[in-house]
């Protein structure tokens, strides 16, 4: 099967219509697996790795960076221009105050310390992680122009930004004649639908990238979770620091009804439940390319197969019906 490829937003860069997220890495995932879910996924077809100097998922500051580390393993014995890589920062990672945030200082320490890790003179792209309110908008933005014209990030975006912030950062960077945000990463699925509302409508007249994390929910978009079950242990449900956040997103009734639905949905297509909503995902114009995890390198097999199944505009319509109020906010807490 081959991934089509699309332009990042409006620059001039490439990628596939398919990125791999690397949270799983070096907690969830041990590195032998790791690098076999790397090459799986890589002779695919998907060019376009993510990871974050946090990672892995679940961790604490004792693991904060294995999953750079694991990439860079990986990464020294294959062509380096081969793949675009994504790494994103603000997260703690040190005893310190300053270890953390979006300040002009974390953020040039951040991207050494990720690089050596990643074992690469640069990344392609270079992401806040989430909005930091306590650093000035210009102050962030100054930082990574710095690192842009260094040469040590080609490209920089964001992940978790609310829209109106977002707008902010893009008006600061164009007046002040700094390096410019061409990509967002927000959580999107059926399951999550609130960017609709005001980010990506954003996104598509500023001509951003948009590259969604969890498109199976987590998970519970496979299928293979009930309500009456425990969550696994291993799980994005009881990983760790990482257990309670999934859990409180989504392991409720409100989620489990609408799997149900989705379910008998994607059975009557014949189509696996987790390939029909990465189509579901993609299938969206503003949508550059969803992030795919996995624990295991066989999970890629069905949610890869979501770029080049086309939903039939009948059953896109239902899929809109069944989850459209998922567009109002999240689930309730």
């Amino acid at each position: 099967m081959s991934i089509p490829s699309t332009r990042l937003g409006r620059t001039g860069l490439t990628v596939s219509r398919l990125a791999l997220g690397t949270m799983t890495f070096g907690l969830q995932t041990d590195e032998a697996v790791s690098q076999q879910i790397l090459d799986k996924a890589t002779g695919a077809g998907i060019n376009f790795l993510d990871t974050a100097d946090v990672y892995p998922l679940g961790g604490t500051l004792e693991t904060a960076g294995r999953t750079e580390e694991i990439i860079g393993r990986w990464l020294k014995n294959k062509q380096r221009g081969d793949y675009v890589l994504a790494t994103k920062a603000v997260g703690k990672m040190g005893p310190h105050p300053w270890d953390q945030g979006a300040s002009r200082k974390h953020l040039l320490d951040a991207i050494d310390a990720s690089l050596k890790r990643l074992q690469t003179d640069y990344v392609d792209l270079y992401q806040l992680h989430s909005d930091d309110r306590d650093t000035p908008l210009d102050e962030s933005l100054e930082a990574l122009d710095v690192i842009v014209k260094s040469g040590r990030a080609r490209y920089i975006g964001v992940s978790n930004f609310l829209a109106y912030r977002l707008a902010r950062a893009l008006g600061r960077a164009d007046l002040k004649g700094l390096s410019r945000y061409v990509c967002v990463q927000p959580r999107y699925s059926l399951l999550f639908r609130e960017i609709e509302r005001e980010l990506l409508p954003l996104c598509e007249e500023e001509g951003l990238g948009v590259i969604p994390y969890n498109p199976l929910a987590g998970g519970l978009l496979s299928g293979k979770y009930k309500a009456e079950m425990k969550p696994e242990q291993n799980t994005r449900f009881t990983l760790g620091t990482a257990g309670g956040m999934y859990q409180d997103r989504y392991w409720n009734d409100r989620s489990f009804n609408t799997v149900a639905k989705l379910q008998k949905l994607a059975d009557e297509a014949g189509v696996p439940l987790a390939t029909l909503s990465v189509a579901w995902v993609m299938a969206n114009p503003r949508i550059t390319a969803p992030l795919l995890g996995a624990s295991k390198p066989e999970q890629l097999d069905a949610t890869i197969a979501g770029a080049s199944y086309v939903i039939d505009p009948a059953l896109k319509q239902q899929l809109d019906e069944v989850t459209h109020e998922y567009r109002k906010g999240d689930a309730p807490r």
